[in-house]
């Protein structure tokens, strides 16, 4: 490729520059837009309530009369507001008998759907502007700061200061976008009244989809693909060399935008259950609880065909998948999860930890956490199917494992330390240390599985790109000095190894079994030799 002329890059650094500009105006609306509202409960504000079904029959009277006298109360703030109908809510309880509580998820759910209900102000009133001018505006900037570097730079990977950046390794603005990160989705998950502005930004999409206003899940549903698909763009121009990655990316974009987002809300528009047909237990740790069971057999065919479907994923085609192409096929080609780490986590893979210690960490956490998992689901089954006939066999013990599990896997773990470490420990903090579903895929991949990462140690140079770049922790450049088979549990099969090598040294196979373990003999190299056996 020539080399641009001096007029062709002012232009694009132009380009680059303006939709640098643009991302950064419709983050700062994005922010902005959670505090642009006042509240104030109406008499329609209940009835509107009443309409949609979100406070349950059981409450909605003695709730009703105690917010009454809120009613006309002008509230400049959210925290104020929310404060008044927490006091409100807990007066309610009071009065309302042992067995009909407002309990705390239902406190959860009343008081973001009274703050959206009583908001008024420019968001409220202009939801679809706000849209376009934070969403809309920050996408489409970032995607035209992205795109100029194809004429810009030469393709491939080298040296290029990742270390050295602030945003990158732990400086200034990495750590502001970590706290940004944890922030976000310690309210999404436990006080999304407070980012009821926020969540109404997702109603244009949800209205075009369902045909109504979206609720939190939906938002973070789109907010995740949105983010995922803008970040695919970024990582198409990074590794716009490598065939592979660019069909990889092309993957997971397919199957987070499809299966994850618009299939399920599709599903939901015509009264169906909203499933997300990839999503495997125990990643899915919440398939066999038993409002799920009773949802999909109540369901109809549909129902029962979707509840066939998860067990045959999980019991059939993800050990099949994983023995004749190792964890990568899921992990790095359709995972939402990995697909999130591989394009908004991919400026972050070289902070994962490569020591021993954090390896035998690594062990240790993941595999507690699928035996969690595997204990908690039988325990949900036996529970389940027991108490079809009578008292359930376990009683109330299981529904505390299955909240504190939630709880501290699904919510804590999965949502706040897997997205929102990104900036401290990479970008596969969740894939390396917490999913289960990992665990099983690694275990497959390590004792019965034809793929393999060969190596030629006669052509390495010992750079470390390969170490690091490696998003999951391996040392690879040790294997590749000595022309040793990668066969770990934890590899992905990102490829991004592959991808860095300067020398063509790795390659991602898939082969028979006989000959994946070429271990390097002790002997061998204490005569200096590389030879494998």
């Amino acid at each position: 490729m020539s080399e641009p002329s001096s007029s062709k890059i002012s232009l694009l650094t132009w380009i680059r520059g303006s939709g640098f500009a643009a991302f950064v105006v419709g983050l700062s609306v994005f922010l902005a837009s959670v505090t642009l509202s006042d509240y104030r409960i109406t008499g329609d504000t209940l009835q509107e309530l009443a309409e949609n079904g979100v406070i349950k029959e059981e409450h909605r009277e003695a709730l009703f009369a105690e917010l009454a006298p809120l009613e006309g109360t002008y509230y400049s703030s959210v925290r104020a507001f929310l404060a008044d109908v927490d006091r409100k809510i807990s007066e309610t309880n009071e009065g309302l008998g042992d067995g009909s509580q407002i309990w705390e998820y239902d406190r959860g759910e009343y008081k973001q759907a009274l703050a959206r209900a009583a908001a008024t102000g420019p968001v409220p009133d202009r939801t679809t502007l706000f849209f376009w001018l934070s969403l809309v505006l920050a996408s489409v900037g970032a995607i035209v700061s992205f795109v100029p570097k194809i004429w810009q730079s030469t393709a491939g990977i080298k040296n290029d200061g990742v270390f050295f950046s602030s945003a990158k390794s732990r400086g200034f603005w990495g750590i502001a976008l970590g706290v940004f990160l944890i922030g976000f989705y310690i309210a999404l998950y436990f006080f999304p009244a407070y980012i009821v502005n926020w969540i109404r930004l997702g109603d244009p999409v949800s209205q075009a989809l369902r045909g109504r206003p979206a609720d939190r899940w939906f938002f973070y549903g789109m907010m995740y693909t949105v983010v995922l698909l803008v970040m695919a763009v970024r990582m198409a121009v990074h590794y716009r060399h490598n065939r592979y990655q660019l069909v990889r990316t092309a993957s997971i974009s397919f199957f987070q935008l499809g299966f994850a987002f618009l299939i399920p809300a599709v599903l939901e528009s015509m009264n169906k259950p909203a499933y997300d047909f990839k999503n495997a237990w125990p990643l899915d740790y919440d398939f066999f609880f038993d409002w799920n069971i009773n949802n999909l057999t109540s369901g109809g065919a549909f129902g029962w065909f979707i509840l066939f479907w998860g067990i045959g994923l999980a019991v059939i085609l993800v050990p099949l998948f994983s023995y004749f192409f190792g964890k990568r096929w899921y992990c790095s080609w359709v995972c939402g999860c990995g697909g999130l780490a591989e394009t908004l986590g991919d400026p972050f893979r070289h902070l994962s930890d490569k020591r021993l210690k954090a390896w035998k960490v690594e062990r240790w956490i993941i595999h507690s956490v699928l035996v969690f998992a595997v204990v908690m689901t039988g325990l949900v089954l036996i529970n389940f199917f027991s108490g079809q006939s009578g008292e359930p066999l376990f009683g109330q013990a299981t529904p505390k494992i299955r909240k504190a599990y939630g709880f501290l896997i699904g919510s804590i773990f999965a949502g706040v330390v897997g997205t929102g470490f990104y900036p401290f420990l990479g970008n596969r903090v969740w894939c390396r240390f917490g999913c289960p579903l990992a665990a099983i895929l690694g275990l497959v991949q390590k004792i019965k599985s034809r793929f393999r990462i060969t190596t030629n140690g006669g052509q390495c140079i010992s750079c470390g790109n390969c170490s690091t770049y490696c998003e999951m922790g391996i040392d690879v450049r040790w294997y590749a000095q000595r022309g040793q088979n990668i066969i770990r549990s934890s590899c992905v099969g990102c490829g991004i190894c592959a991808a860095v090598c300067p020398r063509g040294v790795l390659r991602l196979e898939t082969g028979p079994e006989e000959g994946r373990y070429n271990e390097v003999s002790l002997v061998q190299l204490g005569q200096g030799r590389i030879d494998v056996v």
